[in-house]
């Protein structure tokens, strides 16, 4: 009887080893299965590639607007201040030289303070430009680099940009007296002595400028989207982009 019970319970173990082996191989080709599952694609018609890529422009755009628009958003961003006109050092230089620094920073401040006022009328003419991305081109750009859809919308859209959005700088050039600042400083190089007499378009400068500060913050956004998923806040985002 001993014998019989010492059969059986060599025979349990062994049957036991075997089904714990069986259990660890079933378990791993589980675990490879459901790897190869989160990986597969889950299928996004071209309506809502289209769509999530607007949708991920406009975050962008609103979180630029919002961050730049504020007092020093873009004075105290060095990724984004607007310097003294690169066309003018030499106003820069010669005036700096005379004791007139303060006269010359004054303009970088007043610039910037534009730039953060006309920020804030930015979003719907960026959002205008977004709206007419084309189905094809946006299916293109979700599957492009993680810039792809800044950069249309950058190529396509910044001529229309800086036409619709230079009143508004101009307006705001005004109120934070950049427009007078510059005068100043240019009236006072321009009376010196045998220099060739200089008046770069202020206007047109800060406008640039502005704008591809606003479009450094949506690229910015649009890396963030693409690449971590924490940052695809809705569900269509997260089924375009995390395919």
């Amino acid at each position: 009887m001993k014998k019989l019970l010492t059969i059986f319970i060599c025979l349990s173990v062994i049957v036991t080893a075997q089904s714990w082996k069986d259990l660890k191989k079933l378990s791993k080709k589980a675990k490879s299965e459901l790897k190869k599952a989160t990986k597969t694609k889950i299928p996004f018609t071209q309506e809502e590639a289209a769509q999530a890529l607007k949708d991920a422009l406009n975050i962008g755009v609103e979180k630029g607007v919002r961050f730049l628009s504020i007092k020093d958003g873009f004075f105290k961003n060095q990724k984004v201040k607007i310097p003294f006109p690169p066309e003018a050092k030499t106003i820069s230089k010669k005036l700096r030289k005379m004791g007139m620094g303060k006269e010359v920073e004054k303009v970088v401040l007043s610039i910037n303070r534009a730039a953060e006022d006309a920020s804030g009328s930015a979003l719907p003419i960026f959002t205008s430009a977004i709206k007419k991305m084309s189905i094809n081109d946006a299916i293109g750009i979700v599957k492009g680099d993680s810039t792809a859809g800044t950069d249309y919308l950058q190529k396509k859209s910044t001529s229309d940009l800086e036409t619709a959005f230079s009143p508004t700088i101009k307006s705001s050039l005004k109120k934070v007296n950049a427009t007078k600042y510059w005068k100043n400083v240019i009236t006072a190089y321009n009376k010196i002595p045998l220099v060739k007499k200089m008046n770069p378009n202020l206007e047109i400068y800060v406008t640039q400028r502005t704008i591809q500060g606003l479009f450094s913050i949506v690229e910015e956004e649009e890396i963030k989207i693409r690449e971590n998923p924490k940052k695809r806040i809705t569900g269509l985002l997260k089924k375009v982009f995390g395919s």
